[in-house]
């Protein structure tokens, strides 16, 4: 069996949990113009922008790498959660298992964390661990912050 695990971390955000909910949720069509040096683009492949199994396609950059990443939506509304679960791509050539976990979470007026939560199971054990993709994931997280505020 090969080795899987789980990463978690928080990334401080400003403004509203509902707001940052709503741009992972249904306004991921804004990435590349606000992130564009991470996400160069993102294409609904089945379903639409904000609905739940809805599978999309995104093109990003990793490490200085071109990559792609396709996807099936989970949406949660009660809890501001949005789950992205692997199913093809780079990261998908190394592991077998990858999940993304984003909750939006309003602490008080002024303190707002996405809790970031990451599982993966690698295809073999000579396989690397995904850490730079949870790095890559925080950041994309923290850059959008700036721009789910302006608008």
């Amino acid at each position: 069996m090969a080795t899987s695990g789980t990463y978690v971390t928080e990334v401080p955000l400003k403004g509203s949990a509902e707001k940052h909910y709503k741009r992972w949720k249904s306004e991921n069509h804004l990435f590349p113009d606000a992130v564009g040096h991470h996400i160069q683009g993102v294409k609904v492949h089945e379903g639409d922008w904000d609905s739940h199994g809805s599978i999309k396609i995104w093109n990003y950059t990793c490490d200085g790498k071109q990559e792609v990443f396709k996807e099936r939506r989970e949406n949660d509304d009660e809890n501001m959660t949005v789950t992205l679960r692997g199913l093809e791509g780079h990261v998908m050539e190394e592991l077998k298992v990858y999940d993304l976990i984003f909750q939006f979470i309003q602490k008080s007026a002024d303190d707002i964390v996405c809790k970031i939560t990451m599982i993966w199971e690698k295809r073999t054990n000579d396989s690397p661990e995904p850490i730079n993709y949870m790095k890559l994931v925080k950041n994309v997280v923290a850059d959008m912050d700036h721009h789910v505020i302006k608008s």
